[in-house]
This record gives structure tokens, sequence and C-alpha cells, in this order.
């Protein structure tokens, strides 16, 4: 698949969408798992929740959502990779509870749907900001009236304030579009958009963060 954002790293290779949890794991020396789990956990999961997962890839986090679910509980993955794609299906081809949509999530969509919560992790700080905002239409138009946007993904911060060793490796791992996403104020912006009464839990020293803003009723 061509790139539409070269200098982003949201757009991934066949290779890591294949292996892509492996990967994450690695990386992260075994930490992500209690620290996905720990931002799921802060999402209050209600039984009959219906969720949107923004950029679901393989449905790990989506797993540990339909954990908190009843049987009238939904959540729906949505992600451009139809490699993550078979991923998902082949993780609930038991759960009908889960279901997967292979679209775009940066350029308009109308699912017909409204849902109580939308959840999207690493991956809105890799578009331009242009494209963020379509992402936040999309998901301003699919919450219910008081419905729930969760955004888990780096923390603000300056850059230049952040330890030496770890600005070296975030500016190594990460793609231009993220510089810029760390130094906005995301309340600041989320509030233009009609969103309010905002939450916030810190991980990593502050350096990643679930934010929680609603949809004014």
């Amino acid at each position: 698949m061509k790139k539409i954002y070269p200098d982003s790293g949201v757009e991934l290779s066949p290779f890591t969408l294949k292996n892509y949890d492996w990967i994450i794991n690695t990386a992260s020396f075994g930490l992500y798992r209690g620290f996905i789990r720990k931002a799921i956990r802060s999402m209050d999961i209600q039984p009959d929740d219906d969720i949107l997962d923004l950029g679901c890839g393989t449905g790990r986090n989506a797993a540990l959502m339909l954990d908190y679910l009843s049987n009238k509980g939904t959540v729906t993955g949505m992600d451009v990779s139809d490699i993550m794609g078979e991923q998902f299906r082949n993780k609930f081809k038991n759960d009908k509870r889960a279901t997967f949509i292979l679209r775009r999530i940066d350029q308009p969509f109308d699912l017909n749907k409204k849902f109580d919560k939308i959840f999207i992790s690493f991956v809105i700080h890799g578009f331009p900001h242009e494209v963020r905002q379509t992402v936040i239409k999309n998901v301003w138009g699919h919450l219910k009236p008081d419905g729930i946007f969760f955004i888990l993904d780096f923390g603000e911060f300056k850059l230049a304030e952040m330890p030496a060793h770890h600005r070296f490796i975030f500016k190594k791992i990460e793609c231009k579009y993220a510089f810029d996403y760390v130094e906005r104020n995301w309340k600041e912006i989320l509030k233009t958009f009609g969103f309010d009464q905002f939450e916030e839990n810190l991980y990593f020293k502050k350096y990643a963060r679930l934010l929680k803003a609603y949809k004014k009723g």
C-alpha cells in the first residue's frame, strides 16, 4: 500500500503488520501488557456499552474491552490494514460482540451508528494536524450524546525539557508529527469541537496519557 503520509509512522510495513503485537511487546520489554490493561481499566466500561476502536490493529485492545462487556455490549474495530483485519477476525471468530470494518479513520466516514465510547490508541499523533481534526470530526459524529472520547497516546510535554536520553530515544523512534503533537494543548483543541469535562490518567512519568473527553449532551 502506497503511503499517504511518508513522514508518518502510522502506515506500517507488511512485516510489522503481521508481527505487530510481538514487536510492541519486545520493544517495550514486556511493559506494554500491564500499561494497556491499566488504561482500559480506567475507561470504566459498562456492560452494555457500544465501543468504537479506531486504528484497532490486531484486536488486542478490543479483547481487553470485551472482558468488561455483557452479551449486549459490542466492540467495533476499524483499521486501514486488511492484514490487521484478518488477525482481528480470527481472534474473535467465535465472539459476535466484536466486528471489524476495513476503512481509513483519517477520511470522513458514516457508520450509521452512534457509540457510547470511542477509543484511539497511539495513532492520532502520527497524522498531520489538519488530518487529526478530520479524525476528531469523525469521532464527534459517531458519539451518542454524553458519549466519551478516549485518546491513549503521548502526554503533553516540552521536548526540550525531556531528559537527554529520553529525548534521544523519542527522536529516533518517532515521526516528525509526534514532535508537534506532544506540545499542543489537547483539551483546548477538543473544546473547539464541543468536548468538555476532561479527565486524564498519566503513565511513564507523564509521557503517556489516557485523555477522557465528554461530548456535550
